[in-house]
This record gives structure tokens, sequence and C-alpha cells, in this order.
């Protein structure tokens, strides 16, 4: 992809393309149209081309979840759509209190299946233990954990290398730089959670002759932050097309609880706790859909910085991240690949 850093054109242009002008509105909808072109795709989708007969989906008390809970609500109707809830023993008890709120809200009774014993009986906390104690000898259950990348994304070039954090009962914290034998360990462990949701959102649908609905948004699915066949696996996406931003303006239309959309939204999958800012995208999404639109519609680095009031390396580091979490994470967005009869 080629960069221009030198023109003072405030359009992007294409081949075959119109024109794109870049400036910070860029990404506003009309809420309303938007939300009935999702729901009559998701009510063609589930009925007419996967012809099944509702809707399953996981609520996690998150915006995402919450607005993908009112479209299918909309698109299906509330006796069609059954909401999960899936905590496990390390969750945030409130991811459950709000999870039950925006269903009461939409008229959904929520079903609860905790994953503690299958979790359990994957050796996923043991297994994720052995990694972290090999790192920091002392840490044991009565620790909190969590994992991220380096923040000061714009300040300074750095790799993203994941570093620990674990958290002592007094609050003490000690932070180290993860190996990648330790880190490899602890994330396919961690990702054990995502894929027995995954097992039991699929139990539910196939019990009902329902569909599976994803609640990833782009900035997931395309820069990687999800877990192959865990909160990867679905049969529509409603919101895949959906940068974070723009979830959140139809949170506001769809008047999802303020107290949801306010949250900082967060993975809720170590103990300590962590924003998705801090975990992975190492900005905010104010910011950052901005960037990842001006990238994917090659806006030259100078218009850039000049609209954002960014200096021109700034923009070509997020630029630089953000391409190589495409690269590096294209293989959890390959399907199975195969050998074609010819």
């Amino acid at each position: 992809m080629s960069l221009d850093r030198t023109s003072s054109n405030q359009t992007a242009t294409h081949p075959g393309r119109p024109a794109v002008a870049f400036h910070r509105d860029i990404l506003k909808l009309d809420p309303a149209r938007e939300v009935e072109r999702i729901t009559e795709h998701l009510r063609r989708d589930i009925f007419q081309v996967l012809r099944r007969r509702g809707g399953v989906l996981g609520v996690s008390g998150g915006v995402d979840s919450a607005v993908v809970l009112a479209l299918a609500v909309r698109a299906l109707g509330p006796e069609r759509v059954v909401a999960l809830l899936l905590p496990e023993m390390e969750s945030s008890p409130d991811s459950a209190r709000l999870a039950h709120q925006v269903c009461r809200q939409f008229g959904v009774k929520p079903v609860v299946e905790d994953v503690t014993g299958a979790l359990i009986g994957f050796g996923c906390y043991r297994r994720r233990d052995e990694a972290v104690q090999a790192i920091f000898p002392d840490y044991d259950s009565t620790y909190k954990l969590k994992i991220g990348l380096p923040a000061g994304l714009l300040e300074k070039d750095t790799l993203n290398v994941f570093h620990a954090t674990i958290v002592a009962p007094d609050g003490t914290e000690q932070t180290k730089r993860l190996r990648p034998a330790e880190f490899r360990q602890i994330v396919a462990a961690s990702n054990f959670k995502q894929r027995a949701r995954a097992a039991l959102l699929y139990y539910h649908a196939e019990l009902r002759d329902y569909a599976v609905i994803g609640t990833p948004q782009k900035n997931e699915h395309g820069q990687g932050f999800f877990v192959k066949y865990g909160d990867g696996a679905m049969d529509v996406k409603p919101i895949g097309h959906l940068y974070k931003t723009q979830v959140y303006q139809l949170a506001e239309y769809l008047e999802i609880p303020a107290e949801i959309r306010e949250r900082p939204p967060t993975s809720d999958t170590y103990s300590a706790g962590s924003t998705q800012e801090e975990f992975f995208f190492r900005l905010p999404f104010e910011l950052m859909d901005l960037l990842w639109y001006a990238l994917e519609h090659q806006v030259p680095v100078a218009t850039v910085a000049r609209e954002m009031e960014l200096t021109e390396e700034q923009v070509q580091r997020v630029f630089d991240d953000l391409t190589r979490k495409q690269r590096t994470t294209e293989y959890l967005r390959t399907p199975p690949l195969g050998v074609e009869n010819g």
C-alpha cells in the first residue's frame, strides 16, 4: 500500500471509486436507517437464507452484545431470541448485572450457563497459572492477573509484545514482559473460555433450530481481537461491518442503558480486569477508528495528520500498527484450506 506523505489534498481517490473526503465526521451514521438495514438483513439471513427459526447470542453486559440483542429483538421478536449469560469464576459481577438489565429492557428472559466447571475440566486455570508461575514464582490463586500491550502508541515505536501484570492481595503490582512460550500458553489456556461459550451457544441454537448471532464489530474482526472458533464462531454477524464508534451511535439510538454505553469496553477474560484499549487496541476508539478508515481508504498521511491535529510520524506509527495486526492475525480470518478437485 502506498501512502503519499506530501499531498495536501484532503480527498483520497481510488481507481473506479468516487473520491473520499476525509474529515472527523466521516463515520457518522444515520442510526435509524442503519438499524432498519441491519434488521432487514438479519431477518432475511436467519429465516430465508439459513432457514432457522430464531437466534441465540451471548450477552456479556458490554455495548456490542447489548446492541446486537436490541437488533435481534427488532428483527425476530423477543420470543425468537435466546440471550445466554455465560459467566465463569473470574467474570466481573458487573457484567452479569448489566447483562440482566439489558435483557429485561428488551423483554428477553436470559438463560444462565456458568462455564467454570467446563473450564476446570479443560485445565484452563491450571494450564494458564503454570505459565504465569514460570515468570512470577510467587503467583497463586490469591493474586489477580491481566495481560496487555505497551501503551503510548502515538509517542514511540514499540513492538506488539505482551506483558503480564499480577496484583497481590494487598494491591501491589508486578509487571514483566512475557516470553513467547509463556505468552502462548497463557493465551491458549485462556481461549478455552471463549470456546466453551461457543459450544454452549451452538448447543442452545441446535436445541431450538436457531442460528448463532455473533456480536463482534469491525475492530475485533478486522484486527484479530477474537478467538477462532470461540467468539469468532457465528452464523451471522450483524455489526461486523461497523467501527466501534458506530456501534456506540446505534447504542444511543436504541436506548441501551447509559451505564453500559459509558462503561469502558473490557475483555473480562483476566481476573485483574483491563480495558480493551490496554489489552490490545492501544488507542481510544474515537481516534483509532478514524485513522483506520483513513488507512483503508488510502488517505494521504499528511492529510490525516492535519485533520486530526497529529504529526505525520504519529499517523504513520498507527498505520503501521494497524497493518501489522491485520497481517499477523490473517490466519484467524482464513477459512479451512484444502485441495480443490481439478
